[in-house]
């Protein structure tokens, strides 16, 4: 039977993704677009874990951008250890943030889980979902912040939402500098636009701090990562990966 099993549930603005790590590893990861009890529980019986008192599921870390978790967390009490992630758990890091209230809890999750990737540098983390998160941490362990942007699905809408002809579409791999349909014009704008933002930001970094590392992670990543300069990373499920480091920090302390 496997033992001290964790379950990592982060809640986005788009997808919820819960996944199941035994120490280091993800044994498994599953997505959702609804997210309720119900499915949270017919997930854990996917995950073929037993959810129950005597269960090897005994720790869990929920974190959501949305808030409104409690039925989520009540459900949850088969479970020995369980943290709700929010603004007053402690973290293995310095937030300079000047209002952590409001700090998106996928962006410093991320943050930690990049730590641990490249310790003792400068790290600019760029998470590409629903927005486009920038979040810097410096050697020393202090996060100061970053900046967000609308995310490629969210310009795409928007395209579609605040004009009256230009048609909703969705991302697609195949794109060029130059857009011979409207359909073509409209990813040439938002994925080279987005290209260019993020070389533009990475290059800036560069200029302030010369040994900083780039990593870039989110659902959109693959979408983007061929085309960006500067030795950027691509890593995966690092908001997962965060959660969990923090869930771990605050079990040993």
């Amino acid at each position: 039977m496997i033992e001290n099993l964790l379950l990592v549930i982060d809640q986005g603005n788009t997808l919820t993704k819960l996944a199941l790590f035994k120490g280091e590893e993800i044994l498994d990861i599953k997505l959702t677009k609804e997210f309720s009890i119900t499915q949270m529980k017919e997930i854990i019986r996917e995950f073929e874990v037993e959810f129950n008192e005597g269960s090897p599921l005994s720790n869990a870390i929920i974190s959501s951008v949305k808030g409104n978790i409690g039925e989520i967390t009540k459900s949850l009490k088969p479970i020995k250890n369980l943290l709700v992630m929010d603004s007053s758990i402690p973290l293995p890091i310095i937030n300079n943030y000047k209002t952590p209230e409001t700090l998106g809890l996928d962006r410093i999750a991320a943050v930690i889980a990049a730590t641990k990737i490249f310790k003792n540098s400068d790290l600019l983390i760029i998470e590409a979902g629903t927005c486009i998160t920038y979040d810097f941490i410096t050697a020393d362990q202090i996060y100061w912040g970053g900046a967000i942007s609308p995310g490629a699905h969210m310009r795409l809408k928007a395209l579609n939402t605040f004009t009256g002809k230009l048609p909703l579409i969705e991302m697609e791999e195949g794109f060029g500098l130059i857009g011979n349909t409207t359909k073509g014009s409209i990813l040439s704008g938002v994925k080279n636009g987005i290209i260019a933002e993020i070389n533009g930001i990475t290059d800036r970094y560069l200029k302030e701090y010369p040994e900083i590392k780039f990593i870039l992670s989110g659902g959109e990543a693959n979408y983007f990562d061929k085309y960006l300069k500067n030795n950027i990373f691509a890593v995966s499920n690092l908001v997962l990966k965060g959660l969990k480091d923090i869930f771990i920090y605050n079990v040993k302390n």
